[in-house]
Order: C-alpha cells, then sequence, then structure tokens
C-alpha cells in the first residue's frame, strides 16, 4: 500500500483496503486508515486467547459464534455496497448471533458484542475512534479491556443508541455478559499469569 503514505488527506473504502497488499494489518475508521503494527505483545495474546476460549466454550451448539482477529467487521453507514464502506475494523473479539451478517471475508453490520484489548499503540484508538464508531454502528456491548491495571469496562447500548456509564470489572471478578446472560467470563483466570 505504499501510495497511502503520499494520500493521508484522502479518505479509503473498503474496496481500496481489499488492494492493499504490502503486509500489512489494516483498519479503516471512517474512511481514515490504520496501521495495526506492531503485533500484539504475549500478554495481550494470553488475556485475548482466554477470553476466547471461555466465551467459546459458552457458545458451543448456540447460535451466536465467537471471532478473534483478524476478522474483518465492515460497518457500513446505510446500505452502501461493500466497495463502498468507510469502516472495516478487526476487534481483538467479536460475538455475532446474526448468522445473515457473516460470509467469506468476515462480517457485515455490527457485531453483537466487541472486546477490544489496550495496548499502548492501540488505546486511543479503541477509547476513542473505536468507541464512538461502534456507538454508531448500534454495537451492543463493547468491553475495553485493560491489561495493565486487570479491569474490564462494559458499555451496554442504550435504547437511545448510546453508550452510558460503564460497569467495572477487576481480575477477581466473574462478569455476566449482558447480551448473554446464560454465559459467565472469569475475570481471575483471564488475568491470570
Amino acid at each position: 500500500m505504499g501510495p497511502l503514505a503520499l494520500k493521508l488527506e484522502t479518505r479509503f473504502t473498503y474496496g481500496d483496503y481489499l488492494t492493499w497488499d504490502d503486509g500489512e494489518r489494516w483498519e479503516l475508521i471512517d474512511g481514515v486508515p490504520y496501521n495495526m503494527s506492531p503485533a500484539p505483545r504475549v500478554r495481550h495474546q494470553r488475556i485475548l486467547g482466554e477470553l476466547h476460549r471461555q466465551f467459546a466454550n459458552w457458545l458451543f451448539d448456540k447460535p451466536c459464534q465467537v471471532f478473534l482477529a483478524p476478522f474483518d467487521v465492515r460497518l457500513p453507514e446505510a446500505d452502501e455496497s461493500d466497495e463502498l464502506v468507510e469502516t472495516v475494523v478487526q476487534p481483538d473479539l467479536s460475538v455475532i448471533c446474526d448468522r445473515t451478517k457473516l460470509d467469506e471475508t468476515g462480517c457485515r453490520g455490527a457485531p453483537d458484542l466487541i472486546v477490544e484489548i489496550l495496548s499502548p499503540a492501540t488505546a486511543h484508538k479503541d477509547l476513542n475512534e473505536k468507541f464512538d464508531r461502534y456507538e454508531r454502528a448500534g454495537v451492543r456491548e463493547y468491553w475495553i479491556v485493560d491489561p495493565t491495571g486487570q479491569t474490564a469496562r462494559i458499555f451496554t447500548l442504550s435504547p437511545e443508541g448510546n453508550y452510558g456509564r460503564p460497569e467495572a470489572y477487576g481480575a477477581g471478578d466473574r462478569v455476566t455478559v449482558g447480551i448473554l446472560p446464560e454465559i459467565e467470563i472469569d475475570l481471575t483466570v483471564v488475568f491470570a499469569e
């Protein structure tokens, strides 16, 4: 994707994104490209792996499915074609209950639940640009997991379509998933070293 550095003022689409073959991982948020390098660190991967294990175990043989990054989530503004979608993200973890949103390239439309694990390189984007875009897209539950503080802040979409104050949990807590109350995630195990 070499020409990108020369055209940062340009808004990009999923059609552009599909042509980038520089070996890097990218996201687009409202047409703005974000490089996903460097690769996540070991602690990040441990936390993500454990969250995935717990969600996958609970969801086995259920309608909802859980996916790990890299997994493209396209968030259209309306009914534009895929090529014109200006937001494609790769959440650390996505839970999708409406299987009609899934295709061979990922998910088109808002997942029911998204988890982002903070890192120094992504924290600002996860707390700001992605937060705003997930809220606007209608992601019902957004988890922000902080490995350093060993906390999870969980935002739930209100009937008015916005995230209110988060529920906050720490390393010793068990979290009942708001959108799937039969699921309980054990943060003690998630944050274990």
